[in-house]
């Protein structure tokens, strides 16, 4: 699995860029415009694969909590990449946490693709979504890592924060352990 790719910028398009790494591949990943419009020569993308029967796209993001963000709503019934992309096009995250927390049906709906039908969906399949705070702190990234772990194996994210914020670690393989041992009692 494709977690990121780094490299120079080799192209730029309206909805997409080329990343060349330094091995001389280049890939194609498709992009929101709030991170499009934060792409510079160098860039290091946070990356979402999906992988189908006839395609395999990557899509790209600067920022964490955007790329959560689209994780999230890829995964709302209803809701494809394309919608998500637009979605995470038109709202920041924290633009996209307050929609969501204020039940926002009108702001949603002005996203192309979005109906009061599947943003009504939206608001009340993601529940809560919040910026995430803890991959911001210190060790941020060891911390978001352990959170996407965790989720992929199917515990609450209210649950995970709720643990992992007590826990000390200096890896993250160490973190999810110790988290683990935690979480299984609950």
């Amino acid at each position: 699995m494709i977690a990121g790719v780094k490299g120079k910028l080799f192209q730029k398009d309206e909805n997409r860029v080329l990343i060349e790494t330094n091995g001389g591949v280049i890939y194609e990943i498709l992009v929101s415009l709030n991170t499009l419009s934060k792409i510079e020569d160098e860039v290091l993308l946070f990356v979402t694969e999906i992988i189908r029967e006839d395609s395999y796209l990557l899509y790209g993001f600067i920022d964490k909590n955007e790329k959560r963000m689209f994780d999230s709503l890829i995964k709302v019934n209803g809701v494809g990449a394309k919608v998500a992309l637009a979605i995470c096009s038109t709202f920041t995250p924290s633009e996209f946490s307050r929609v969501v927390k204020n039940r926002e049906v009108k702001e949603l709906k002005k996203v192309a693709g979005v109906g009061p039908k599947s943003a009504n969906r939206i608001l009340m399949e993601l529940g809560e979504f919040e910026v995430d705070t803890l991959a911001e702190s210190e060790n941020g990234e060891v911390l978001s890592e352990a959170i996407t772990a965790l989720e992929g194996l199917g515990f609450k994210r209210d649950d995970i924060v709720e643990v992992i914020k007590e826990l000390k670690a200096s890896s993250t393989e160490e973190l999810i352990k110790k988290a683990l041992k935690q979480l299984a009692s609950i």
